[in-house]
């Protein structure tokens, strides 16, 4: 575990540092190609055909009533609930579709009632937009719902809806209905099939750390699995407290899920032992993983090789057991039990949402810049005659959402998002007629949302740009004329956003990274204690199984939080100088403290099997550096060298020899920088 080694470690879609003789002078800046450069995640082909289906139905058969505007509503309506598109079990999709449509009905009701009202609609949409601000801080359905009664509260205070009030919300609130009607459909068919997936693609992520054990391509695999045992759990999970006693089901694969834990814990230690396990492990994982998803019981049929070493033989007793687990015919209830707590009634969580939501200070200050924009934009085009003013506010709202990334560079690939969109917009409204010519326009054109969305937010927003381009024209019919409106009224907003919403606001410029970190570090000095505390001296069978349960609680919990500084710090990088260069500065040391983590499980299953537990000073010396390391990164705004009391001498042989190696070399991070 040589610093030498370290350095080849580089963050995934991080590019590789060129010499500065090779650099370009007028090239583009580092996080504006990040943010442009596509992902590789794969395309969602039925969301894809969903889209399409989705948005076109709707305009054809306005067309066929001989009204165009109503089905262009009810296509706006199926937009929302396109985007909102993207949970995987079919009971959150329900949630995720329907909830945020009841909030997108009230936004739009609201926005009716005030249109062209002058300030009463600014003052209206300003308050809508703190609320919308504040309830986004609960969570992504929450965050959808916010955003959405935002949005449409925007249409409605700018466009001329059809008469009486309550028809705009019934339509839109019927095209987001058709397109969870339209997701529903396969549920019949596939059942739990998105569950079972997920707990799969656990096994298969697994297997493939388990296969680059020893190499330099683990730590890569072994983030993969972390995000696959996030996503698997709060797939599961989320329903558990209505489902979990009486559907066996359910139970069966949060038990397939859990015998994974010991499989997971010992996959550190086998790495750090330095030597490739053999290749029956992994192929044997990779056929749990079928097993999983095929649904197949009956005896395991395993072929193991004889365990080496005290690492090996964790990962033969992990994997054997994990086999018996995967094939009972029953449900195995002494492995039904979540590793993170049973959720609190459904009364209770929302109870304790709103009321963290109230006392929150980040839930206010983020509700008052959304309101501070939202209420310029307005009084900007109440003041200034601007064509199709509504579209300024809708920017303002998409790109203010710091859930969704980075404030700055949102603003900047949305406007180069938009003048690609309109681009293709331009060619479809100049060259294509109005009329039934723009129902399979629609559905190549809403096909292209789902597809796009996944390569990244520049790519989503040239997908949706001419999508709300067609069907504004069938509300204004405006043509081509309505291109350079489009383009102003973006450029106004991106510009609001990044006065008024980034660069009047401290927090945009003195980021909390550092204090993140710092708190990653003394949650792994915790899980140290925790690994190798007082509890574990213990005798009794019952406190032993206690501490065990806890150890499982604070690996999840520490795994968990060291995912979210992760994808916080990469959130960050996509951020402009300091916040940029200071996330740049201190990520190898998140990539450190992963390290120091993963060395602890190691230590924690070498221990279970056989090598002789580290004594109470030791421990004391390893959490005593921890806590020395997080002082030194809070009180720093850069990497500076960090002075901690070495650890004791003689610990060459002791089985926290690879921690104290991965603290020192995490000290040398911070030294060098």
């Amino acid at each position: 575990m040589t610093s030498e080694r370290r350095t080849e470690h580089i963050p995934p879609g991080q590019p590789r540092a060129r010499p500065a003789a090779r650099q370009i002078p007028l090239a583009p800046p580092a996080w504006l190609l990040r943010g442009l450069r596509p992902s590789r995640a794969p395309v969602p082909w039925a969301a894809v055909v969903r889209a399409g289906i989705a948005m076109a139905t709707p305009l054809a058969v306005g067309f066929a009533l001989d009204e165009p505007e109503y089905g262009a509503l009810v296509s706006m309506g199926a937009l929302s609930g396109v985007i909102g598109d993207t949970a995987d079990a079919y009971r959150m999709r329900i949630l995720n579709i329907a909830v945020p449509q009841l909030f997108g009905a009230v936004g739009v009701a609201l926005g009716t009632l005030v249109f062209g009202h002058g300030w009463l609609a600014v003052g209206a949409l300003t308050l809508i937009a703190l609320v919308s601000g504040m309830i986004s801080s609960i969570g992504t359905v929450a965050s959808v719902s916010g955003l959405l009664l935002l949005l449409n509260a925007a249409v409605g205070a700018g466009l001329p809806l059809p008469k009486p009030w309550w028809t705009a919300p019934l339509l839109l609130g019927a095209g987001g209905l058709f397109v969870l009607a339209l997701t529903l459909l396969g549920w019949p068919l596939r059942g739990r099939q998105p569950e079972r997936a997920a707990v799969a693609a656990c096994y298969r992520s697994l297997a493939d750390a388990l296969e680059a054990a020893g190499g330099p391509g683990y730590e890569e695999r072994r983030l993969e699995v972390t995000q696959a045992l996030n996503q698997a759990y709060d797939l599961i999970l989320g329903r558990r407290a209505r489902v979990h006693g009486r559907n066996p089901s359910l139970v069966r694969m949060l038990a397939q899920l859990n015998v994974l834990i010991p499989l997971v814990d010992a996959a550190p230690a086998a790495h750090l032992s330095g030597r490739p396990l053999p290749p029956e492990v992994p192929a044997a994982v990779r056929e749990l993983a079928r097993a999983v998803e095929e649904g197949r019981t009956g005896e395991p049929d395993l072929e193991l090789p004889a365990p080496y070493g005290p690492s090996q033989r964790a990962i033969d007793t992990a994997l054997r057991h994990a086999a018996a687990i995967v094939h009972r015919e029953d449900a195995d209830p002494y492995n039904a039990d979540d590793r993170l707590g049973r959720p609190a009634a459904l009364r209770d969580r929302a109870r304790r949402a709103v009321r963290d939501m109230v006392l929150s200070g980040a839930s206010w200050r983020y509700g008052l810049r959304l309101a501070l924009c939202i209420g310029l934009a307005q009084a900007l085009v109440s003041l200034v005659p601007v064509e199709r003013s509504y579209w300024v506010a809708l920017t303002v709202t998409f790109v203010l959402k710091p859930d969704f990334g980075s404030v700055f560079s949102r603003a900047v690939l949305r406007a180069l998002g938009t003048a690609g969109g309109l681009v293709l917009a331009a060619a479809v409204l100049s060259e294509v007629p109005r009329g039934w010519w723009d129902v399979p326009v629609m559905a190549v054109l809403a096909a292209l949302i789902p597809a796009f969305t996944v390569k990244g937010y520049a790519f989503q927003t040239a997908a949706i740009t001419p999508v709300i381009l067609l069907l504004s024209d069938q509300l204004n019919h405006q043509g081509f004329d309505l291109i350079r409106p489009r383009l102003l009224d973006s450029l106004i907003g991106c510009a609001i956003t990044l006065v008024a919403g980034y660069l009047l606001w401290p927090e945009s410029w003195h980021t909390r990274i550092g204090d993140r970190l710092a708190d990653a570090v003394e949650d792994s000095a915790r899980y140290v204690e925790r690994a190798f505390g007082a509890a574990d001296a213990t005798d009794a069978d019952a406190d032993e199984a206690a501490a065990r349960t806890a150890r499982l609680h604070a690996r999840r919990r520490i795994y968990r939080e060291l995912s979210g500084v992760r994808s916080e710090f990469q959130r960050a990088l996509t951020e402009p100088p300091p916040t940029g260069a200071r996330a740049a500065a201190w990520w190898p040391l998140v990539v450190a403290v992963e390290r120091i983590v993963d060395a602890t499980t190691a230590a924690r299953v070498r221990v279970n099997h056989g090598a002789e537990a580290p004594s109470p000073e030791e421990v004391a010396a390893v959490t005593a550096e921890l806590r020395g390391l997080a002082e030194g990164v809070r009180t720093s705004s850069t990497p500076v060298e960090v002075r901690v009391a070495p650890p004791p001498p003689g610990m060459e042989d002791s089985v926290l020899a690879p921690l104290h190696q991965e603290i020192a070399a995490a000290r040398a991070i911070a030294t060098e920088h």
